[in-house]
C-alpha cells in the first residue's frame, strides 16, 4: 500500500479520459514525473496498468532503441511529449509525426507501440500493460463510480421531490379555477424520456462526469487524512481478534505436551497430590520415580541448531 500523498495519490485524483488507440476504445489515465510514468487503461472488462521507473526505462529503451547512448533525462521529455497526447484523447494521434498502434497480446497483456524521430534517428517505445490487481481496479475505478452513482440518485431524489411540490402547487392553482397555460408532467414520464438518451458508449465520460470524478475523489482523500489512525474499521479490529485467538489456539496445542505447557502443569500438580487423591479406589498406585522415568525417557533430545556445530 503506497502511503498518503505519493504519487499514486496524485494519479487517482486525474479522471478517467476517453481515448481510441489503434481502433480500440478505451479509458485512461496517466502520470509522468521527471524521469517515470505509471498508466492505466479499461476498456470496461479489464484494467491494466505499468509502472516505470528510471533504470526501468533505460533498460527498454537500450532495447528497442540500439545505437541509444543517451540518459533517460535526456529523452524522457520527448517521450513524454510524443505520449501524452495519445493518453489524454487527443483525437487518438501521437504528437508530431509519431506513429501509434495497439496489441492484444495471447496472455491478456495490453501492448501500445510508439515510432516516432528524435533528433533525426527512429525512436522506439513500447508500453507493456498487464492486468492491474483488484486493489487498484477497485480504487480507480470501482469505489469513485459507485460514489458517483450514489450522488447523482441522491440529486435525482431531490429533483423528483421537487416536481412533486411543484405538481401539488399546479393541482392545488387548478382546483381554485386557475387556467395553466402548460400541462404537468409527472417524474415518471421525464424518467421515461430520459432512457432513451442513455449514451450507447459507457467509456464516453463528457467534461461534467470528469469533474464530478475529481471532486468525489478529493472529498474521499480528505475525509481519510482527517481520520485519526486509531479509528480503524470494525472490520480490521475483528480480523486482528480472530488472528490472536487462533495464535493462542496454536501455541496452546502445540505446548500440551511438554512439561512448560498446561498439560505439564496439570502433572505437576497432580504429582504434588497424596498418594491417596490421586489414585481412585479400584486403580494401582503408580510409582513416582518410574513415572519420572518413563517422562525423561520418552522426551526427545534437543539438537542445538546454529551457524556452527
Amino acid at each position: 500500500m503506497e502511503a498518503r500523498g505519493s504519487p499514486a495519490d496524485a494519479l487517482l485524483q486525474r479522471p478517467w479520459l476517453p481515448v481510441s488507440i489503434g481502433g480500440c476504445r478505451l479509458l485512461a489515465k496517466s502520470r509522468f514525473g521527471e524521469a517515470a510514468y505509471r498508466l492505466l487503461l479499461t476498456d470496461g472488462s479489464c484494467v491494466w496498468e505499468e509502472r516505470m521507473d528510471a533504470a526501468a526505462i533505460q533498460r527498454r529503451a537500450q532495447e528497442l532503441n540500439r545505437r541509444l547512448r543517451a540518459k533517460v533525462e535526456a529523452f524522457f521529455s520527448h517521450l513524454r511529449e510524443v505520449a501524452q497526447p495519445c493518453l489524454t484523447g487527443s483525437d487518438g494521434q501521437a504528437g508530431g509525426e509519431a506513429q501509434i498502434s495497439l496489441t492484444r497480446q495471447e496472455d491478456g497483456n495490453i501492448w501500445i507501440k510508439l515510432k516516432s524521430e528524435l533528433v533525426g534517428l527512429p525512436f522506439y517505445w513500447e508500453f507493456h500493460c498487464t492486468p492491474a490487481p483488484v486493489a487498484v481496479a477497485c480504487a480507480q475505478l470501482v469505489r469513485p463510480l459507485l460514489a458517483m452513482s450514489h450522488l447523482l440518485q441522491q440529486q435525482v431524489e431531490q429533483l423528483g421531490g421537487l416536481l412533486g411540490r411543484k405538481d401539488a402547487e399546479i393541482q392545488d392553482y387548478r382546483e381554485n379555477g386557475a387556467v395553466l397555460s402548460r400541462a404537468t408532467v409527472s417524474m415518471v414520464t421525464l424518467t421515461t424520456q430520459a432512457l432513451p438518451l442513455l449514451p450507447p458508449d459507457p467509456l464516453g465520460l463528457d467534461g461534467d462526469l470528469q469533474r464530478l470524478y475529481a471532486a468525489v475523489v478529493a472529498h474521499d482523500n480528505a475525509r481519510k487524512r482527517k481520520r485519526s489512525p486509531d479509528q480503524r474499521p470494525a472490520e480490521e479490529e475483528e480480523e486482528e481478534e480472530e488472528e490472536e485467538e487462533e495464535e493462542e489456539a496454536d501455541a496452546a496445542s502445540s505446548s500440551g505436551g511438554g512439561e512448560g505447557g498446561p498439560g505439564g502443569a496439570a502433572a505437576a500438580k497432580m504429582a504434588d497430590r497424596p498418594a491417596e487423591q490421586q489414585v481412585g479406589p479400584t486403580e494401582e498406585k503408580p510409582r513416582p520415580a518410574s513415572r519420572a522415568a518413563e517422562r525423561a525417557s520418552s522426551k526427545p533430545k534437543k539438537k542445538k541448531v546454529g551457524l556452527f556445530r
